[in-house]
C-alpha cells in the first residue's frame, strides 16, 4: 500500500509540474522532459551559463550569431553512410559524407519520425506531427497540410534577423497556407509532394515496374467507367515563391527530365545563396532538402564516384556526395567555414517497398513508415569546424524535433518560441558544443500517423501495438541486447510495466490541457498559379 501511495504520488507530482506549474513565460515541453529537467535543473544551469559565454564569444568573434544550413534528404538506413566499413559491405563510397563524420559529430541514436511529411513538419515546428494534425504523408491530391498558425523554425529566426531559404523537397501540404514562403522563409523553390508520384505516374514509371495501371495503356478498355479516377498528370508538384508573393508553379510535367532539371536548380540556387549571404551582415538559415537520392532519377546524370553498386539508389547517394563536397568547398571559400553549422541527415528509414532499387541494407529491423529502429533511426551528422570536437561520436538520444529548439538557441531566439502549445524540441546545444553524454534527452515517443506505437526510455524500448490488455505482453526490448527488435521480453521487465505506463499517461494527459490541432484541409493548389491557368 505504501508503495501503490508513493507511486501515484509521484504521478500526481510530475503531472503537476508539466502542467500546473508552467507560466505563460515558460515554453511547455513534453511532460517527461519537465520530470528530468527538474532532475537536473542546477547541473544544466550551470552548463547553460557557460554556453551563454561561449555562444557570446563566437558572436563577437565572428560579429553575428552562427549560420545554419540544414541538409536532409530521402530514406536511409543508419550506417548507410558516415561509415566507410558499413558503406563497404553495400558497394558504397561517399568521401564527403565520411570526411563530415570524421570532422563533425556522428548521432548514433537520431530519431526521426517514420515517413517523410511527418518528419518535416516535425522539424518545421518542434512538435509531433499528431499536435498540429499533420500525420500522414501527403500524395496527389490530399488537399491537407501544416497549419499556417504553426510557428517554424524560419519565422523564429527571421525575428533574430536571421535570412532565410528553402530549396528541395518541403512535402507538408499542398493547399494555401502550408508553404514555405508562407511559414517564414523568404525565397524557396519547393516541391508540394515527393518524388515518386512526379517520376513515375507515367509510362517510363509503368515501363519499368515502378507503376501499375496510371495510364490509358494499363487501364481495363472495356470496364473502366470512371475517368476521373486518377489524379491528372499535369498537376503541379513543385512551385517557387518570394515571402509575401504568389507561387507559381515550377514543373511542366511528370518526367524524368523535370526531375533532373529540378535537382540541378535546386543545387543551383542554393550555392549561389550561400555566395549571396556569406557576407552579409545578417546570418542566415538555408534548408537545402535534397530531392533524392532515392529515386529521383539522378543516376540518369551519369556517375561520379567510385562506388561498386550501380543502381539508381547508389548512384543518387554519389550525386549527394559530390554536391555536399561543392557546398563544403564553398563554405570554406568563402570564409564561413567557422561560423556555420551544417546538420547532415536523411529523414528517415529505406523504403523497403521499392526494392532491387533501394538497399535493404539495414542494421536495425523495419523501415520507412515502421515505428522499429530501422525506421525512424538514421544517419545524422553535425558539422561546425573549431566548435564541434572532429570525430565525436554521439550516443545521447535526440530527436528531430530538438533541432527546432537547438536552433533557435543558437540564433538567440528562444524567447519567440511560443508559449501557448507543447513543444516537443529540446534543446540540444550542450549536446553539440559539450559533445558526447551532454544530451538533454533520454526518452522518444513514436508515432504512426496517429497512433502512439512505442516509447523509448534509455536503451529500453516498448511496443504499444499489439500490447493486450490487463498485463504486459512479450513487448519490451532491450535495444543494446536486442537492436532488431526480435525477441519481445516480458517477464524480465515487469519492473518497467508501470513506469513506461506512467510515462505514457503524462504524455496523453498533458495533450488533454493542451488538444491537438485538427488535420488542416483546404482546396488544393491555393495561393499557386498554375500553368495551364
Amino acid at each position: 500500500m505504501e508503495i501503490k501511495h508513493l507511486t501515484n504520488t509521484a504521478i500526481t507530482l510530475a503531472l503537476s509540474l508539466s502542467v500546473s506549474s508552467l507560466t505563460a513565460e515558460s515554453i511547455i515541453y513534453d511532460a517527461e522532459f519537465q520530470k528530468i529537467r527538474k532532475q537536473h535543473a542546477d547541473k544544466w544551469a550551470k552548463e547553460d551559463s557557460a554556453l551563454d559565454k561561449k555562444l557570446s564569444e563566437l558572436k563577437a568573434k565572428h560579429g553575428k550569431a552562427p549560420n545554419i544550413i540544414y541538409f536532409m534528404w530521402d530514406d536511409a538506413a543508419y550506417g548507410r553512410v558516415g561509415h566507410p566499413m558499413l558503406s563497404k559491405v553495400t558497394g558504397m563510397s561517399t568521401p564527403t559524407f565520411d570526411r563530415i563524420a570524421r570532422e563533425g559529430m556522428t548521432f548514433t541514436r537520431m530519431y526521426t519520425e517514420p515517413s517523410c511529411t511527418p518528419t518535416r513538419v516535425a522539424t518545421l515546428t518542434g512538435r509531433h506531427p499528431i499536435r498540429t494534425g499533420l500525420t500522414q504523408v501527403v500524395f496527389p491530391v490530399h488537399a491537407i497540410g501544416m497549419p499556417q498558425e504553426e510557428v517554424t523554425i524560419a519565422e523564429v529566426l527571421k525575428k533574430q534577423n536571421y535570412n532565410t531559404a528553402f530549396f528541395g523537397k518541403y512535402h507538408v501540404g499542398d493547399i494555401d497556407g502550408s508553404y514555405p514562403h508562407q511559414n517564414g522563409f523568404d525565397e524557396c523553390l519547393f516541391t508540394i509532394y515527393n518524388q515518386f508520384g512526379s517520376q513515375f505516374f507515367n509510362k517510363d514509371g509503368e515501363a519499368i515496374g515502378a507503376t501499375y495501371g496510371f495510364t490509358e495503356d494499363q487501364q481495363d478498355r472495356l470496364y473502366t467507367l470512371d475517368k476521373k479516377f486518377r489524379n491528372s498528370s499535369t498537376i503541379p508538384w513543385a512551385a517557387e515563391a518570394k515571402a509575401g508573393e504568389k507561387a507559381k508553379q515550377y514543373n511542366k510535367d511528370y518526367s524524368y527530365e523535370e526531375q533532373l532539371r529540378y535537382v540541378e536548380d535546386v543545387h543551383t540556387r542554393s550555392m549561389n545563396y550561400i555566395k549571396d549571404n556569406a557576407k552579409k551582415e545578417n546570418p542566415f538559415f538555408l534548408c537545402y532538402w535534397f530531392h533524392g537520392p532515392n529515386v529521383a532519377g539522378v543516376h540518369r546524370l551519369g556517375r561520379r564516384g567510385d562506388s561498386s553498386i550501380s543502381n539508381a539508389d547508389g548512384d543518387g547517394f554519389e550525386e549527394m556526395d559530390a554536391k555536399l563536397k561543392e557546398m563544403l568547398a564553398l563554405i570554406k571559400e568563402q570564409g564561413i567555414e567557422e561560423n556555420t553549422l551544417i546538420i547532415v541527415m536523411a529523414d528517415n528509414g529505406p523504403m523497403l517497398e521499392f526494392t532491387p532499387h533501394m538497399s535493404r541494407f539495414g542494421i536495425y529491423r523495419g523501415g520507412k513508415g515502421s515505428f522499429t529502429e530501422g525506421g525512424v533511426r538514421v544517419p545524422a551528422f553535425a558539422y561546425w569546424p573549431g566548435t564541434i570536437e572532429a570525430g565525436t561520436v554521439a550516443g545521447d538520444i535526440i530527436h528531430v524535433t530538438d533541432l527546432y529548439t537547438t536552433f533557435a538557441r543558437l540564433g538567440g531566439g528562444m524567447k519567440h518560441i511560443p508559449t501557448d502549445r507543447v513543444v516537443d524540441g529540446v534543446d540540444q546545444t550542450s549536446l553539440l558544443l559539450n559533445g558526447d553524454a551532454y544530451g538533454r534527452r533520454d526518452y522518444v515517443h513514436i508515432y504512426t500517423g496517429p497512433l502512439l506505437a512505442a516509447t523509448v526510455k534509455q536503451q529500453f524500448k516498448r511496443h504499444w501495438v499489439g500490447e493486450r490488455p490487463g498485463l504486459a505482453g512479450k513487448s519490451f526490448f532491450d535495444l543494446y541486447k536486442d537492436p532488431r527488435e526480435e525477441d519481445g521480453l516480458m517477464a524480465q521487465f515487469l519492473w518497467a510495466w508501470e513506469p513506461f505506463d506512467s510515462m505514457k499517461m503524462r504524455h496523453e494527459k498533458l495533450m488533454e490541457k493542451y488538444p491537438n490541432t485538427p488535420t488542416k484541409r483546404a482546396e488544393p493548389f491555393g495561393g499557386i498559379e498554375l500553368l495551364n491557368q
